[in-house]
């Protein structure tokens, strides 16, 4: 089948047009440009307005463009061509992959594809600090653990470096070897300290020169502005489009997050919930997720891409938004599942070692249980762009009662609910009826993972299984709807599974004529135990009419059927 011709240009998609024979430079140029972006198609023998007009005569040969483009480009790229005819006319299409680094002409020639502000795609070239930025990006180059040019160890705060050695002695945790280990960096002295986590880098000479993880930490406020001049951060409080809050800083790091949450504190309001003898707090945004949100942003950010960090409470949501997109492997789809992949690692190591990072790099996970555990939604990435990922935390009333439910169970238990059980908890809130299949893609794993979690569940009485095998479904359990004071939404599911499987039976019926319990077990997926109770409900009312006894019993439409 003919690949169709794609109705214009965008990010990923070129026309070029090859009637006076597209020179090998611009050709070279233009897939250079579409491979050190995201990769895409160029299609030679396109005008720019999307008319086919046929390959120059020079240009039949399509399958000479793979050795030229090969023999053009430092590295070597590799690109697929197929000839097409379109509308009558010969031309080729040219996939173009996205390259893993950055990719240069022979020429020596960097260059990368944007959109123009109309939304037309153009071609600019690479400059040095962009083409840092994308090495970070594919993880081939560290720029934290790099040294600062024009920075000396003057540029450190002595007020900042207090603040370090006090976060490591706050965060040091309750684990014997994890004080063992933030002990020995606590009786460091400050060269020493610098060197074990990176804040330096020793020079040919013997010289110590600031890293830019160094700067970020414990730098001054006027090395921060001259010498990194990206980083920026700002807080901000809008209620009903009104401005309440709107400051910009570029603290270091560690004063920034004390910063962040003591401005936070006055908008983020606290009730409480009695369950037994403890009192559990309900604020409106959950403290743990608003500093794993914040430490994330500021730890993942692209240092070379200019713009600030943006913490915005707005009316429904608290918006976290950095500069840089997902770095390379990392995609909205296997956010919770993935291998960490910091843009940052030596700033994201010093980060878990002082403690105020997830040491186990799924901080992720302690986002997500901030907001579902009290029946809130799930955190919202679907902003997030080429340019940015944006964090939407609902701050929407919590359900107190499905809070009530949590906590009991997680009592009970003597440990947090697994994440995918929050998360299966929260979707069948929401959906009502959830299979295995579909509560896979919630929680981003095999759907074997997704029938294990639910059959926990539902050993532990929390959800409820309906039907057999590959039919399998489940809502909240029966206690769980009482609880919430949602008896009613209860009996409208059993309702519809129960109804769901009788017109099951009745289409069958009116198809063959009759059915045999056997077939009313295979049909509707229930145990022999459940399709002998539908078939008697069913008799009762008269749908169905029982002929026959034993092996020899069947049913067929009855009077009222």
């Amino acid at each position: 089948m003919t690949p169709a011709l794609p109705p214009q240009e965008t990010l990923t998609i070129e026309f070029k047009s090859d009637r006076n024979k597209l020179a090998d430079r611009d050709l070279i140029e233009a897939i250079t440009c579409l491979a050190n972006t995201d990769g895409g198609e160029l299609w030679l023998g396109v005008e720019d307005d999307g008319t086919p007009t046929g390959l120059h005569p020079d240009h039949q040969m399509v399958e000479g463009v793979i050795g030229l483009v090969a023999a053009r480009t430092s590295p070597a790229l590799t690109v697929q061509v197929d000839r097409l005819t379109i509308q009558g006319v010969q031309v080729a299409r040219i996939l173009v992959p996205q390259a893993k680094g950055e990719v240069a002409t022979s020429n020596g020639v960097y260059v990368r594809r944007r959109l123009r502000p109309d939304g037309t795609p153009e071609c600019v070239p690479m400059l040095p600090h962009e083409r840092t930025s994308r090495a970070t990006t594919f993880g081939l180059l560290d720029a934290s653990a790099q040294p600062v040019l024009g920075s000396t160890l003057q540029d450190f705060d002595p007020i900042e470096r207090d603040r370090l050695r006090q976060a490591i002695q706050i965060y040091g945790g309750d684990a014997a070897r994890r004080r063992l280990r933030h002990r020995i960096l606590l009786d460091l002295d400050d060269e020493a300290l610098d060197g074990a986590l990176g804040l330096t880098s020793r020079q040919s000479d013997g010289s110590r020169i600031p890293t830019l993880t160094g700067l970020l930490l414990i730098g001054r406020e006027p090395a921060l502005r001259d010498l990194v001049p990206t980083y920026e951060f700002a807080f901000q409080v809008l209620a009903q489009e009104a401005v309440r809050f709107n400051e910009f800083r570029r603290f270091p790091l560690l004063k920034a997050l004390d910063w962040l949450e003591t401005n936070f504190r006055p908008y983020n309001p606290e009730e409480e919930l009695q369950i037994g003898l403890f009192r559990v707090p309900v604020p409106k945004v959950d403290l743990g997720a608003f500093r794993e949100a914040i430490a994330n942003a500021l730890v993942h950010r692209d240092y070379h891409q200019r713009g600030a960090i943006h913490v915005r409470l707005e009316d429904e949501a608290l918006v976290i938004s950095n500069p840089g997109g997902l770095v390379d492997g990392v995609t909205l789809a296997n956010l919770l599942t993935t291998e960490p992949r910091p843009r940052n690692p030596r700033l994201a190591d010093v980060m878990k070692r002082v403690g105020i990072v997830e040491r186990s790099g799924r901080g992720i996970d302690n986002i997500y249980r901030g907001l579902l555990r009290y029946g809130r939604t799930a955190p919202d990435y679907s902003r997030t762009d080429t340019n940015n990922v944006v964090l939407s935390l609902s701050t929407a009333e919590a359900d107190l009662e499905f809070l009530r439910l949590v906590v009991e169970e997680e009592n009970k238990q003597t440990r947090p609910l697994p994440i995918d059980s929050l998360i299966a908890l929260s979707a069948l809130r929401e959906s009502k009826r959830l299979s295995a299949d579909e509560l896979a893609t919630y929680i981003q794993r095999g759907v074997t993972q997704a029938k294990k979690t639910l059959e926990i569940l539902n050993e532990a009485g929390l959800v409820q299984a309906h039907g057999v095998s590959r039919s399998r479904t489940y809502t909240l359990a029966p206690s769980i709807y009482q609880a919430i004071g949602h008896k009613a939404e209860y009996t409208r599911q059993k309702g519809f599974s129960a109804l769901q499987h009788e017109q099951l039976v009745l289409s069958y019926v009116a198809q063959h004529g009759q059915i045999k319990r056997a077939e009313v077990m295979d049909l509707c997926r229930l145990s022999e135990g459940q399709a002998k109770d539908l078939l008697k409900r069913m008799k009762e009312k008269g749908v169905i009419m029982l002929e026959g006894k034993g092996r020899n019993a069947v049913y067929r439409s009855g009077l009222n059927g």
